[in-house]
C-alpha cells in the first residue's frame, strides 16, 4: 500500500508540474528563458517539486546526495506543512483571482488541492516518530525565508512577482512583510499541529 501510494504521488506530481510548464510555455508573456525562471519562482511549483522528490526518491530507493535529503528526519512533516500552506494561501487568498478551464483547471486542482491532500493523508498513514524531530523539521524553515529573500530581490531589477501578496511594486515593502508575516505565522501553526498530532499517533511505536 505504501509503495502504491508512492507511486501514485509521483505519477500525480510529474504531470501536473510538467503539463503546467507546458502551458506557461505556450502562453508566455516573455522570453523562454525569462519563462523558465518565472516558471520556478512559484513556491506552488518549488513545493510540489519537492513532493515529488520525495516519493520519487522513496519510489526508487535512491539513498546517494542530494536524495538521501529526502530520507532524513523530519523531511517529510516540513514538506507536508509546506504543500498544505500551498493549498490554504491558494483556497484563501487566490482561488478568486482567476477562474482556470480546461487542463489549466484540471492541472489548478492537482497543485493545489488534489496533492496537497494526498501528501496530508500519506503523512497520516506512514507517520513515524522519527518524522517528528522538531530540531530536523525547524530547519526546513529556512526554505520559504530563502525564498522570499530571492523573489524579492529579484523582483527588485525584474519587477515580477508571482503573487499579488509579494508585489512590492504594487502594495510595498510594508504590506508585504505584513503578508509574509502572516503566512509565516499559519506556517508555524501548520507545521506544529502535524508535530502534536504525529506525536499522538506514533506515542505507541518504539
Amino acid at each position: 500500500m505504501k509503495q502504491k501510494a508512492e507511486i501514485t504521488g509521483m505519477a500525480l506530481c510529474c504531470f501536473a508540474i510538467i503539463t503546467q510548464f507546458i502551458l506557461m510555455m505556450q502562453n508566455r508573456q516573455a522570453n523562454v528563458i525569462e519563462t523558465i525562471i518565472r516558471f520556478f519562482s512559484f513556491f506552488t511549483i518549488l513545493t510540489n517539486l519537492l513532493v515529488c522528490m520525495y516519493f520519487t526518491t522513496k519510489v526508487f530507493r535512491w539513498s546517494r546526495f542530494p536524495f538521501s535529503l529526502f530520507n532524513s528526519k523530519g523531511t517529510l512533516t516540513a514538506i507536508t506543512s509546506f504543500i498544505l500552506i500551498v493549498g490554504l494561501v491558494y483556497q484563501v487568498v487566490l482561488r478568486d483571482l482567476w477562474t482556470p478551464t480546461g487542463l489549466q483547471f484540471m492541472v489548478d486542482e492537482l497543485l493545489h488541492t488534489v496533492i496537497p491532500l494526498f501528501v496530508l493523508v500519506y503523512w497520516f498513514l506512514i507517520v513515524k516518530a522519527a518524522d517528528l524531530n522538531l530540531k530536523s523539521v525547524s530547519i526546513w524553515l529556512l526554505y520559504p525565508i530563502f525564498f522570499l529573500l530571492f523573489i524579492l530581490i529579484r523582483g527588485s531589477f525584474s519587477n515580477f512577482y508571482p503573487y499579488p501578496f509579494l508585489n512590492v511594486a504594487k502594495i510595498g515593502y510594508q504590506q508585504t512583510f505584513t503578508n509574509t508575516g502572516i503566512i509565516f505565522c499559519v506556517t508555524l501553526i501548520v507545521m506544529g499541529s502535524l508535530l502534536f498530532f504525529g506525536k499522538i499517533l506514533t506515542k505507541n511505536q518504539l
